[in-house]
């Protein structure tokens, strides 16, 4: 009777764990076969409009640097408006941002968060720029065609701006670029360096390859600016991204990945910061679950496969404890039931091929070996997150940047 209850325990467990394995071998197939990608240079009469929105929270020490880069674009002043909401920094960086040639927003949150500062920044801006050259803007119009949104940590290419006019001029109305690190300095940093690649393969490329809408990653994103003005008063939560995926995808619109377009972002580098961050998105993806769980049966009715599909990435269990429950429950099982232990092996070494083929080739001659017990810490830290994650909790969970 006992070893029919652990039989039986060992494969419900399995399938569990299976679904979310399934999930990233299918994606990491999928990351194999390119979309052909239509390319339109355009003519400097159709250069977009860009409100390019930075929300720092607590940034001093990164916020100038990001700033001072983004603004030796070689893009027109007069068709980009920089605005930098900043929350919270001290009265000797808001003089020195004062100073550039941006919009300066300053406001005094009780409760601050990146959707409270995204809200906050569209009510404020609205129409700005053309008041500004004195024009008059036609009824509805508010002088810009794409909102930009970057993490204060962000650095970018003085090109950036024109080459993401010429993704804009082919008719997307939602824009992921390509979010990589720009720092790798210890096994923390480049572990999350490499977590974030991933990501890029499986719900990035992976996804638009077969006609699915890419994640969004919470900066280096552009949106349509009536429709990101239409939108942004219904953000509540801390994972304003999460919220924005769900919205475009309820609405049916595609979000393109633009794996060309790079977005240089800091890497957390201490074992805290990487705490608090996940718990951020653990805690927002249960909210994130609960959001969108209500709209699933008319999304299965609907077809709305990109809807279903931002669903199920909700429900899945992070990569990085499969990879490290998946082998212990192999070596486990191979010590109780070593017939049982087959399906475990089976699934553990698929999981492991799939992020082998996830990997970028460019990192996957760098060796895990040495950061292998850092990942095992890392995880430990995951697990604990668990006793803490509230559905109904919305404070921002701030990670800090070193200089």
């Amino acid at each position: 009777m006992i070893w029919t209850l652990i039989h039986l325990a060992d494969l419900l467990l399995w399938l569990f764990l299976a679904g979310s394995v399934a999930y990233v071998v299918l994606f990491a197939i999928a990351s194999l076969f390119r979309r052909k990608r239509r390319r339109v240079i355009p003519q400097p009469s159709s250069q977009s409009r860009f409100l390019v929105l930075i929300p720092a929270y607590h940034e001093d020490n990164v916020i100038l640097n990001t700033v001072e880069t983004f603004l030796r674009q070689d893009y027109p002043p007069s068709k980009m408006q920089t605005v930098v909401i900043s929350d919270h920094m001290s009265p000797a960086t808001n003089a020195r941002l004062s100073a550039l040639p941006i919009t300066l927003l300053q406001p005094a949150f009780e409760k601050s968060s990146k959707a409270k500062a995204l809200q906050y920044a569209m009510k404020e801006v609205r129409g700005e720029s053309l008041e500004v050259r004195g024009e008059r803007p036609e009824t509805g119009e508010e002088g810009f065609d794409f909102v930009v949104i970057l993490d204060a940590d962000n650095v970018v290419a003085p090109d950036f701006l024109s080459r993401l006019n010429a993704v804009c001029q082919q008719g997307w109305q939602a824009i992921q670029c390509h979010r990589t690190a720009k720092n790798s300095d210890n096994d923390i940093a480049a572990l999350d360096g490499l977590s974030e690649e991933i990501n890029n393969t499986l719900f990035r490329r992976a996804h638009n390859n077969i006609g699915l809408s890419s994640a969004l990653i919470g900066s280096g994103m552009c949106f349509s600016y009536e429709w990101f003005r239409r939108n942004v008063g219904q953000l509540s939560s801390a994972v304003e991204d999460r919220e924005l995926e769900a919205l475009l995808a309820r609405q049916r619109i595609y979000v393109r990945y633009e794996e060309d377009l790079h977005v240089m972002d800091e890497k957390v580098s201490s074992q805290d910061n990487f705490q608090r961050q996940r718990l951020r998105w653990m805690t927002g993806q249960v909210q994130t679950l609960l959001l969108m769980l209500p709209y699933l049966p008319k999304a299965v009715v609907t077809l709305n496969l990109d809807y279903i599909d931002k669903t199920l990435q909700q429900m899945l269990i992070p990569r990085s404890i499969l990879l490290v429950a998946l082998p212990c429950l192999s070596v486990l099982m191979t010590l109780l039931a070593p017939v049982w232990s087959i399906k475990w092996w089976c699934l553990t070494a698929a999981f492991c091929l799939a992020l082998l083929i996830a990997i970028p080739s460019r990192l996957r001659s760098q060796s895990l070996s040495g950061k292998i017990v850092m990942l095992i810490k890392l995880v430990w830290r995951m697990v604990k997150n668990l006793v803490h994650i509230d559905r109904k909790d919305q404070e921002f969970i701030h990670t800090t940047h070193d200089k």
